[in-house]
């Protein structure tokens, strides 16, 4: 059984100064409206319906956090989570891309999403989901240059994969990895990066998403005690701090992701 499969509603956030004063490690999933985010972190959750998805694809508009440790779902699902003992929290950001949603909360989601994702210390890393039959949009993009500064991993799931055959399935993950290998200087890579194919519907990819996330957020190695009985506070993001972001504009800010 994977750590994840414990993954348990936290907190939900509209404003980053609500963000959660948790030390643990992050790791974010991004993606379209319709690019199955939703269905992508119930699968690698083995739950049906910890992360919602919305009939009305763009309809979630704020940040919802999932902890890891700190209580174990499959046993005691009503048991109180120890936040003292959760290890790493999933975070699901708001879909971009669907073009009903009023202009005030595109602006909204423009702010929320780029002050997050540049600003958050203790972001580990970035899952960006696409849909593997149309895989970085301008859109995508525009999420992917918000982060790629951070020098933090990124990792690709390339979702809807069973639609696919073998050749078009070749063609996706190639296209995918010329876009990132543009992301370099005479130092090399700007981040680290991989990238998968992924089916809930036909179970393909589910193990290697999983490895991978939990790679990213350091879950396969054992907490030191004094780890666990000592959190390095330096390590905690200052929540206020980074709350003016919620209405500055940010970085290219006229090219909205929603």
């Amino acid at each position: 059984m994977s750590i994840l499969w414990q993954a348990r509603f936290f907190t939900t956030v509209n404003h980053l100064r609500d963000l959660p004063r948790t030390h643990v490690p992050e790791i974010a999933f991004a993606g379209r409206s319709n690019a199955g985010k939703s269905t992508a972190i119930n699968t690698l959750c083995n739950q049906k319906k910890l992360c919602f998805a919305s009939k009305t694809p763009g309809r979630t508009q704020h940040i919802n956090y999932f902890s890891i440790g700190g209580a174990h779902v499959a046993m005691h699902r009503k048991d109180e989570t120890k936040v003292d003992e959760i290890r790493a929290m999933l975070v699901d950001l708001p879909g971009y891309g669907y073009a009903e949603v009023p202009g005030a909360a595109k602006n909204h989601w423009n702010q929320l999403l780029g002050a997050y994702v540049q600003r958050r210390t203790q972001l580990a890393a970035l899952v960006l989901i696409m849909d593997a039959r149309r895989p970085f949009t301008d859109l995508d993009i525009q999420m992917l240059e918000w982060f790629a500064p951070s020098g933090r991993p990124i990792h690709c799931i390339l979702t809807k994969a069973d639609k696919l055959n073998n050749n078009e399935s070749a063609n996706a993950l190639r296209h995918a990895k010329t876009v990132l290998e543009r992301y370099k200087d005479d130092q090399g890579p700007l981040f680290p990066y991989s990238v998968q194919l992924f089916s809930a519907l036909k179970r393909i990819g589910i193990e290697e998403a999983d490895a991978t996330v939990r790679a990213l957020l350091g879950l396969d190695q054992e907490l030191p005690a004094a780890v666990a009985d000592n959190a390095d506070t330096d390590s905690i993001a200052d929540a206020d701090a980074i709350a003016d972001a919620d209405h500055a504009a940010l970085p290219d800010s006229d090219a909205n992701p929603v």
